[in-house]
């Protein structure tokens, strides 16, 4: 009889650690999987935001390139006309000064 108590509890500790040995084989597999996955994600998130990034830095250099241009142009006009006016002014004040006497 008392052979009958000592064997029940071994028997008993023998299938729960088997059952769990079983249960976090799978456990562990399918912790890997979501590992693999996760690392798919946080790839696919990286691209995203470089993408993303690189089409915001190209449109804003387009952009200041555009009004670099424009201001360009609008400072040489500003300085031809600065200087025809200062050719003419200059042109006015020795034409009589150049005259035969």
């Amino acid at each position: 009889m008392k052979s009958k108590w000592i064997v029940l509890p071994v028997v008993a500790a023998m299938l729960t650690f088997s059952a769990n040995a079983v249960s976090f084989a799978q456990t562990a597999k399918q912790d890997m999987k979501d590992a693999g996955t996760d690392t798919k994600n946080a790839v696919k998130n990286t691209g995203h935001g470089i993408a993303k990034g690189t089409k915001t830095a190209a449109r804003k250099t387009k952009n200041g390139t555009e009004t670099a241009a424009r201001k360009t142009k609008n400072g040489t006009k500003k300085v031809v006309h600065k200087a025809a006016h200062g050719t003419a002014k200059t042109a006015d004040k020795v034409e009589n000064k150049t005259t035969p006497n």
